[in-house]
This record gives structure tokens, sequence and C-alpha cells, in this order.
């Protein structure tokens, strides 16, 4: 099941455009904090997952942007280090049995990866609708820090669906 659902968000990723999506760095902090207060206040893996997935391609397209500015080119850079990242994490959760235990499934898959997989495609959603935005827009934001808001938005609303579905 775990490979399905990766081979789902991987699938994904070869339908969007290659250019780069620069995502910037308080954005990525702001995901990561998220991530650790979830599972410090005891809330249920559907939501830490949520937060880890948002955080996941939060990261790999800010190291995706950074190796642009550097100029350091692979083919399909983007696929292999949404790859990477996933697998750096997913993999040892997995082995260590934090994802997998038979306790822990809602819809009979693992909570978190049924939330890793709903917060990449919620941050994805978000990155997307800050370029659409800015486009109708005239490349300029409508509201200050709109490329952070929008994906902390999008992962707490995320989260309430969550919450509710768990509860």
């Amino acid at each position: 099941m775990i490979l399905i659902l990766l081979f789902f968000v991987f699938s994904f990723l070869f339908l969007v455009p290659t250019n780069v999506w620069a995502v910037c760095p308080a954005c990525t902090v702001a995901v990561g904090a998220g991530v650790g207060l979830s599972r410090w206040l005891g809330i249920d893996d559907t939501i830490t997952g949520l937060w880890v997935g948002g955080f996941l391609i939060s990261s790999s397209l800010w190291l995706d942007s950074y190796l642009d500015n550097k100029k350091i080119k692979f083919p399909r850079r983007t696929f292999v280090l949404v790859l990477i990242f996933y697998l750096v994490t997913v993999l040892p959760l997995y082995f260590t049995e934090i994802i997998g235990h038979p306790y822990n499934k809602i819809w009979g898959i693992d909570k978190l990866i049924i939330g890793i997989g709903v917060g990449s495609v919620l941050f994805l959603a978000s990155v997307f609708l800050d370029k659409y935005l800015r486009r109708k827009n005239g490349g300029k934001v409508i509201f200050y820090y709109q490329k952070v808001a929008l994906p902390v938005t999008l992962l707490l609303l995320g989260s309430g669906v969550f919450y509710f579905l768990t509860k």
C-alpha cells in the first residue's frame, strides 16, 4: 500500500512542468515548525503526516531552487530531489515500524502515509495557486507574505478536515 501511494505522488510529479518553483526559506521553516508542534502536542498522525508532506515538498523545491541558482543541473533534477527527500524520510519510518503499524490506519492505509500524500498535494496546490494569483495580478503578490500564507493556510485547512475525520 505504501508503494502504491508513493508511486501516485511521484507519478504526479511527471505531470508538472520541470521549471523551478522557488519556495522561500520562511515557508519551509513555518511548515517544519508545524511538524514539530503537532508531534509535541500528540496530534493524530494524519495531521502530522500532512505537515511532513508539505515540509518534504517545500524542502525539495527549496533545494531545487538553490541548485538552479548555483547552475547545478542534471536530468529530472526536481523529481530526483523529491524522491530523495521522500525516501530519506519515509524509509526510516517504515523500517522502524512507525509507518505500517496495524492499528494506525485510516481507510486501510497508514495514517502517516495518507497525511504525507495529502500534505504534498496541498503544498503543491499552494505553489500553483501562488503562481496563478501573481499571473492574474500582473506578476505581483495580492497580499504580503502570500507565498508563506497560502501553503500554511491550506495545510491548516487540511489539518482541520483530518481533525474532524479522525475524531
